[in-house]
């Protein structure tokens, strides 16, 4: 029997955490002391100690312990919830990562202000072109939104063409169509020399040609992109034209290191 200052010591818990579990009965000692009260436990009980702190610091309540703990859960369902629990808190901190970066971007256009070279801005036509393409829905045109969506349909776009023995002819596009609900349909797509095959799975469509749109080059990630599109805006701006839907995305250059990608963003634009 241990005396519950050296339990606590062993089970590497405090001796106020274990009055605590005590009193709302979720881990009793093996024995109380009638006149003094002095609480022991035994060396087993480590095992339900164990279990209490591991199912708490994934997050659950101390009732939802309780009631996980009365289901007798085993070391192979602990590890599959910790799994779960890893995989929730990454998610997590990827998100939060993404907001971070989108703030520091919001915090670099508003350093640009004032000092934006619209002289970079080319009007020009945009032609049609074949490409395949798959596409995905995601939550918002937000970067934190956005980003999840389209670098796995980029990769798993290249894997399809791969497979079905189809060339790439030229950069990798990207588009988006905005649906009523908010929502935002994120279009990949590659120039392609080949026609529809019910043998694929992607679609080969003909993407259709911009008369007129105002473009600018890109350098660095898309991370960071708001700065070229709010020298775009005031360009568009100051020349008396509107936009016309969200702009395309053509990836001239895509090394692993992304401060070192390239694109042009081409927006379609009519005189206002």
């Amino acid at each position: 029997m241990f005396g519950i200052g050296d339990f606590a010591r062993l089970g590497l818990v405090s001796v106020r955490m274990l009055r605590h579990y005590d009193a709302i009965g979720l881990l009793r000692p093996a024995h109380v002391d009638p006149v003094t009260g002095y609480r022991s436990y035994q060396a087993a009980q480590l095992s339900r100690l164990n279990r209490i702190v591991a199912i708490k610091d994934l997050g659950f309540t101390l009732e939802q312990v309780r009631a996980i703990l009365d289901d007798k859960v085993s070391a192979e369902e602990l590890h599959g919830m910790v799994r779960l629990r890893r995989a929730q808190l990454e998610a997590q901190i990827s998100a939060d990562l993404a907001r971070l970066r989108g703030v520091e971007a919001r915090l670099r256009s508003i350093e640009t202000e004032g000092h934006m070279k619209t002289d970079e801005v080319v009007l020009k036509e945009v032609p049609a072109v074949t490409v395949a393409e798959i596409s995905a829905r995601a939550a918002s045109y937000e970067g934190v939104d956005i980003g999840p969506v389209i670098k796995p349909l980029f990769a798993s776009l290249c894997e399809r063409l791969e497979a079905a023995q189809v060339a790439i002819q030229g950069p990798g596009i990207a588009y988006y169509i905005p649906e009523d609900d908010g929502t935002v349909m994120v279009h990949v797509a590659f120039p392609v020399s080949v026609g529809p095959q019910d043998r694929y799975d992607f679609e080969v469509v003909v993407l259709p040609s911009i008369r007129t749109a105002a473009t600018i080059i890109h350098h660095g990630a898309m991370d960071d992109v708001g700065p070229t599109f709010q020298t775009l805006a005031h360009w568009i701006d100051e020349n008396g034209l509107r936009s016309q839907g969200l702009a395309r995305e053509l990836s001239l250059h895509c090394p692993d290191n992304v401060a070192e990608w390239v694109t042009e963003l081409q927006i379609e634009v009519t005189p206002v």
